[in-house]
């Protein structure tokens, strides 16, 4: 299973310490003209035969939108038909580093190590080729006790001096960029100041080059944070008109629409996203089961916010005979979308169906632990939510050593998942004041709730709304709704909490504000039994 980027930066840090008009998302689905793959426009010349560069950009392409397998192949390809091309090796070194997904275990630092041996002893005919080929070098080094932080590092500091001597070159500019998303960072300071960075490159690079994929692809990473999201707005609805044949460039731009609450986009995006991706694993071109199951897990929680709870258990039903998933990916998705319907649906006795395998990852363990605590301590049991915070603690302390022994820097104090379950074990136990002292100290420390595959957790704001409206204090309710609601705009539990919260308070205008939201954000057909109240 995928760990993405926004996941280990994202969702880590809240564990831790928690335009162009008709040229949208909707032009993804429409099938290929004539046959012809659309890749987006990528200008990479390079010394290899004449007959293979064609084929050597459409595979860095693929590389651009993330088809690590496709290009993986489409480099071996090359490779077969020019046994002396250096950059074929290059190309299938860099498919298998996935820099915003996962970290490479020993086994692929290995075959990355191996394919850049090769493109060094062919030898790259120009200068900027074997910058490229040295940055791969720098990555793939045979040093096994480096870590892939110290790695990530070093090649990012490669790819910057490659750019720096060749500014015209955009591929290395772009990929220099993604470098700097990626780049381990201990504050939240110092990665806004590498995605600061990242964004004044591919906003350059987008005026001279605006069908490239890269640029757009890498700007939409760049800006996924709730302060930046505006940034990325344009590029996110050009993306998919850009390469719109691939799975990830129609799901991705649905992370901007999410972050700024524009679930009709979203819904679309992922829809396309996972039907294209369903149509390459039948292909037998690739097992591209990943990008679908990842699309699934945004279009349900896009469902939920939009009031179509049907829908979003139809989306779970379909996980369950996924093509190319395996069993066990099945089995953890499957644990993780019932998570999020659950919470977002509120159906907390339902929680303690969440069950875990032995082999379960550390990151899956907190977050069901924590889904299963809140559920049990809102329902009444504290016998089963105290275990169950205990579970989590364990399964906490667990993924803190994975990320010291990866070179991290773990944070000290209690996680925001911990805090939050603390506090509903409190306020059930009947001691108020020390239920709303741990959840303010959980919205002190992050923003959202930890959830998998990157899809935005509960806000920490929302639940402490929650937990007011439970204590019978609707103004302050109101409050921390409000608040939610500037970082995570039309989340469907904030837009009805904070209705509820200004009836009860008695401020009616305010109701009416948040009702009349909430039936826009929703629609016709939505069916959450909130709206029937």
């Amino acid at each position: 299973m995928r760990i993405w980027k926004s996941l280990t930066t994202c969702a880590l840090v809240v564990l831790f310490a928690s335009l162009v008009p008709g040229q949208d998302h909707k032009s993804s689905s429409a099938p290929r003209v004539d046959g012809i793959e659309r890749l987006g426009t990528v200008n990479f010349p390079v010394s290899c035969a004449a007959p293979v560069q064609p084929s050597f950009r459409r595979a860095v392409a693929l590389l651009h939108s993330f088809q690590y397998e496709i290009a993986e192949k489409a480099f071996a390809d090359v490779a077969r038909n020019d046994p002396q091309c250096a950059m074929a090796y290059w190309g299938q070194a860099l498919s298998l580093y996935h820099p915003l997904w996962d970290w490479p275990e020993a086994a692929t630092l290995k075959q990355g190590h191996s394919y850049v041996e090769k493109a060094q002893e062919l030898g790259a005919k120009t200068e900027s080729e074997r910058g490229y080929i040295l940055a791969a070098a720098v990555f793939f080094q045979d040093a096994p006790g480096m870590t892939v932080a110290s790695r990530a590092l070093a090649y990012s500091k490669a790819l910057g001096e490659l750019h720096q001597r060749y500014p015209e070159d955009h591929n290395a500019a772009a990929f220099y960029a993604l470098s700097l998303i990626a780049m381990p960072t201990q504050t939240d300071a110092e990665e806004t100041k590498n995605r600061v960075r990242a964004i004044e490159i591919l906003n350059q690079l987008f005026r001279q080059e605006p069908d490239h994929p890269g640029v757009a692809h890498y700007l939409i990473h760049a800006t996924d944070t709730p302060q930046l999201a505006h940034l990325g707005l344009d590029a996110s609805r050009r993306y998919a008109g850009i390469a719109p044949d691939s799975p990830h460039a129609l799901h991705r731009p649905s992370h901007i629409f999410t972050e700024l609450g524009l679930w009709q986009e979203s819904i679309q995006s992922n829809l396309a996203s996972a039907a294209a991706a369903e149509r390459i694993t039948q292909s037998q071109s690739a097992n591209d089961s990943d990008d679908q199951m990842h699309a699934l897990s945004f279009l349900e929680y896009a469902y939920l916010q939009t009031g179509h709870a049907a829908n979003a258990r139809r989306v779970i039903e379909q996980i369950k005979s996924l093509p190319g998933a395996s069993t066990q990916d099945i089995a953890e998705n499957d644990l993780m979308f019932r998570e999020m319907y659950i919470e977002e649906t509120h159906q907390w006795k339902d929680a303690g169906t969440l069950t875990l395998s032995p082999d379960s990852y550390a990151m899956d363990r907190v977050m069901a632990y924590k889904t299963r605590a809140i559920g049990e301590a809102r329902s009444g049991d504290v016998t089963k939510a105290h275990a169950d915070i205990q579970n989590l603690q364990k399964a906490y302390d667990e993924m803190l050593a994975r990320m010291k022994a990866m070179g991290g820097s773990p944070p000290s104090g209690e996680s925001v998942s911990q805090l939050e379950a603390e506090a509903w074990l409190a306020y059930t136990s009947g001691k108020p004041d020390e239920a709303v002292a741990k959840m303010k100290a959980a919205v002190d420390r992050g923003g959202r709730s930890a959830r998998m595959a990157g899809v935005p957790g509960i806000p920490v704001s929302e639940m402490l709304g929650d937990l007011l409206l439970e204590l019978h204090r609707p103004a302050e309710a109101l409050a921390a709704y409000a608040s939610s609601l500037k970082d995570a705009p039309n989340r469907f539990n904030s837009l009805y909490g904070a209705a509820r919260s200004a009836q009860l308070a008695g401020n009616s205008a305010a109701a009416k504000h948040y009702d009349a939201e909430l039936k826009q954000v929703c629609g016709a057909g939505a069916d959450r039994i909130e709206l029937q109240q």
